[in-house]
């Protein structure tokens, strides 16, 4: 499978705002961009300034949906396809299958303290999907899915951390959730004031319609 291995901390600086691929590090003192509050790179601190052209922004914007999700380009260009088939506006229904993804819907729900922590824990098979194993991350989820930690896995210290970290964060409101019982269900697609997403996917649209 392929994935990102470089320093997830430029992404953010280069993004110049915080897209929380680091759990609770993101949270702290020690966040890249909190430090470095500028570009990763020799001309990051203040060197040349360039003008941003048009295809310039629309690449930034697609490349911070990207980095958020942490999707690499075919599959998000992939996800795209399918945006464009559906009915509606592209933009959010692309939006709609990356928060549909059954590692976004792990983070989102406080199973997990990244995307990147739920990718792994998917792939250890401790979550279950309408009463089945999956271990796919990229697994969509849909309208009355339900998904549940596994009652063995709830038990294990790494869980009891990651839940009592993750006790304040609130239940997206597409979803609802027994937090006792680790067990949740999506009522409906998310609405676009319901993504938490800073970046204009209309942009996104226009780039891969050209």
């Amino acid at each position: 499978m392929a994935r990102y291995r470089g320093a997830v901390c430029r992404l953010c600086r280069r993004e110049e705002q915080k897209l929380f691929l680091k759990g609770e590090r993101c949270y702290s003192e020690k966040c890249g961009i909190t430090r470095r509050a500028y570009a990763p790179g020799q001309h990051g601190q203040g060197g040349m300034r360039r003008k941003t052209s048009e295809y310039g922004i629309q690449i930034r914007a697609k490349q911070k949906a990207k980095r958020y999700y942490g999707i690499l380009e075919k599959q998000f260009y992939h996800y795209y396809e399918m945006a464009a088939r559906r009915p509606g506006l592209t933009g959010e229904n692309l939006l709609r299958f990356l928060e549909a993804r059954l590692d976004n819907v792990v983070y989102r729900l406080g199973w997990a303290s990244s995307r990147a922590e739920a990718r792994q824990l998917i792939l250890h098979n401790h979550f279950m999907v309408n009463g089945k194993k999956v271990n796919i991350p990229s697994y969509l989820m849909s309208e009355g899915d339900t998904v549940a930690l596994k009652d063995n896995s709830r038990k294990k210290e790494k869980f009891k951390m990651v839940l009592e970290q993750n006790s304040a964060r609130p239940t997206p409101e597409w979803m609802t959730a027994d937090r006792e019982a680790c067990v949740a269900t999506i009522e409906r697609p998310p609405n676009r004031d319901e993504i938490d997403l800073e970046v204009e996917e209309t942009l996104i649209v226009e780039l891969y319609s050209k």
